[in-house]
């Protein structure tokens, strides 16, 4: 019984980071309270909850990364169509084809991550029910 509790508990701690989609940085906040909360009871969830808090901060991460990398698209799309710098009442906001296909591109991309980051933790919440050490891919060492 108590393999079984703690398979659950490891279980609990990969899911509870889709708490980000009810509250700003609950993807990270929420494992690592589960993880401080359970890291003492055994190796096996002391390394699940690292694991979880670490893979969801790499995340914040990338797609941080990823939003600033869009940010030139939008401010040179931005003065690209102003016509005179002295005069700003002649402003159009329409994205020519090279600025909207680049915020068509970071914008797929964007969902491209998320979709994997959902994936990521249903399997490994799964592979932590069954009691197996997952390691997430792509994720840097936080916390080791």
């Amino acid at each position: 019984m108590k393999q079984n509790n703690e398979n659950t508990n490891a279980f609990l701690l990969h899911i509870c980071a889709f708490a980000g989609f009810v509250f700003p940085f609950g993807n990270i906040i929420t494992p690592l309270i589960a993880w401080q909360t359970l890291k003492d009871r055994s190796q096996f969830l002391d390394e699940q909850g690292k694991e979880a808090v670490n893979f969801n901060i790499s995340y914040s991460l990338y797609i941080f990364i990823l939003t600033l990398s869009a940010v030139p698209f939008f401010v040179g799309s931005l003065f690209r169509n102003f016509d005179n710098f002295d005069h700003f009442n002649h402003f159009n906001f329409n994205f020519n084809s090279g600025s909207l296909f680049g915020v068509i591109g970071l914008a797929s991309l964007a969902g491209i991550v998320g979709l994997i980051k959902f994936a990521l933790i249903i399997i490994a919440a799964l592979k932590a029910k069954e009691g197996e050490n997952y390691k997430y891919p792509f994720t840097i060492k936080f916390i080791k």
